[in-house]
């Protein structure tokens, strides 16, 4: 059983930085894709950056040059660097583990970004 465990949210002035950390553990699946997905006040979850376990990323236009995601394949944990933060960045932001017959969700951690 996949289990994911969020941390490193918070309130962050705009322009500030934050850095997400997200830990799986029960995982046997060596391919697998991690990522991180938000939710904003009145908004749909969106996807917001993806990386494969050979290391290939994808970040959502909106994040592109500012956030950055990355892993670590040794301690099963993938990380989100959110550099220039926006107000409209506010959301909860939750992981999200796949692989073959297998999607898991973190619980979410809360990123507030102050004008």
């Amino acid at each position: 059983q996949v289990q994911l465990v969020e941390s490193g949210g918070g309130l962050v002035q705009a322009g500030g930085s934050l850095r997400l950390s997200c830990a799986a553990s029960g995982s046997s699946f060596r391919v697998n894709t991690m990522g991180w997905y938000r939710q904003g006040p009145g908004k749909q979850r969106e996807l917001v950056a993806i990386i494969t376990s050979d290391g290939s990323t994808y970040h959502a236009d909106s994040v592109k040059g500012r956030f950055t995601i990355s892993r670590d394949s040794a301690k099963n944990t993938v990380y989100l660097q959110m550099n220039s933060l926006k107000p409209e960045d506010t959301a909860v932001y939750y992981c999200n583990f796949k692989a073959i017959s297998v999607e898991v969700w973190g619980q979410g951690t809360l990123v507030t970004v102050s004008s």
